[in-house]
């Protein structure tokens, strides 16, 4: 576990693009329309959000090969773990709950009080994050037109 810097950003597309496979298969209602933005941008996105200290980030790493990552966001005392990604071989082997806890200690010395994560509707992570003590706090729910 180690967190990373902007100009390693890009070693991350492959744990993005395996998310958005996940997210296409599993996914009660956007199936086949994840992700909204191209992968490049979002690896931009991130690299900006490190940068200007907006975000941070660490890496699960397996013989210096990345294969899962968290992203989170702090903003005063407010939170969002915005992304938790395993590459699917490795889920069920603690890496999920390493992150999170790291995740978790970066909110405490920030003095984070209230954290938010949102879940896509069929994504059994939910119970990792139930695990933690995350609750239900709201449905989102959305109308493309």
């Amino acid at each position: 576990m180690r967190e990373i810097t902007p100009d390693e950003v890009h070693k991350l597309e492959k744990c993005l693009l395996a998310l958005a496979e996940h997210h296409n298969r599993v996914s009660v209602n956007f199936r086949g329309c994840y992700p909204k933005s191209p992968v490049g941008e979002t690896i931009q996105r991130f690299s900006d959000d490190l940068e200007g200290g907006r975000s941070y980030i660490s890496v699960a790493e397996d013989d210096n090969k990345m294969i899962g990552f968290c992203k989170i966001n702090i903003e005063k005392s407010a939170g969002v773990l915005e992304y938790l990604v395993v590459l699917e071989e490795y889920r069920g082997s603690g890496y999920g709950s390493l992150l999170i806890e790291w995740a978790l200690g970066k909110f405490a010395s920030h003095r984070v009080h209230d954290i938010d994560v949102k879940v896509a509707d069929g994504n059994n992570a939910v119970s990792l994050y139930e695990k933690y003590g995350f609750k239900m706090n709201a449905h989102i729910l959305r109308l493309s037109i």
